[in-house]
């Protein structure tokens, strides 16, 4: 006998990039104010920073089809490919570190004015990979709690 596994819509609807929203700004916002991940990004090389891109694109994926066992990528609407969910995921995940990091003026209080501005942007993107690993957890996490709280109450 195989038993069938419940499947959540395939709809992917804006509540749901809302639900990344919330778990990835809540995860995101104490490490772009954390002195030790600019001096990290500071000192990582353009490698460790790909590679650090490579593990939140790992988490994001792994958190979303790999632990949870009532989604299913092939299911879900795509682009080229590329389930929407995940596109979202990761535009939450490294957007709501760039975006308070903007916010909260953390290059310029971080990394001083005697910086140029390629090593800005470069410590920046850096800084953004760090925090994006947590971003990402909780942004996936959000999404997988709400929504099966939704598929539960019918929406």
């Amino acid at each position: 006998m195989k038993l069938r596994r419940p499947r959540r819509p395939r709809q992917f609807r804006l509540a749901d990039s809302a639900q990344q929203i919330v778990g990835g700004f809540l995860l995101a916002g104490p490490f772009v104010v954390t002195e030790e991940v600019w001096t990290l990004a500071g000192n990582m090389s353009d490698w460790q920073a790909l590679g650090t891109v490579i593990v939140v694109f790992g988490i994001g994926y792994g958190a979303l089809y790999a632990a949870d066992a009532t989604r299913d990528a092939e299911d879900e609407q795509d682009v080229a490919g590329v389930p929407v969910r995940f596109i979202s995921l990761m535009i939450v995940s490294f957007g709501s570190v760039a975006l308070l990091a903007l916010l909260l003026d953390a290059p310029d209080t971080f990394l001083g004015d005697d910086q140029t501005t390629r090593t800005v942007a470069e410590t920046t993107f850096r800084a953004v990979s760090v925090g994006s690993v947590f971003s990402v957890v909780g942004a996936a996490t959000a999404d997988s709690l709400f929504a099966k709280n939704g598929a539960s109450n019918g929406d």
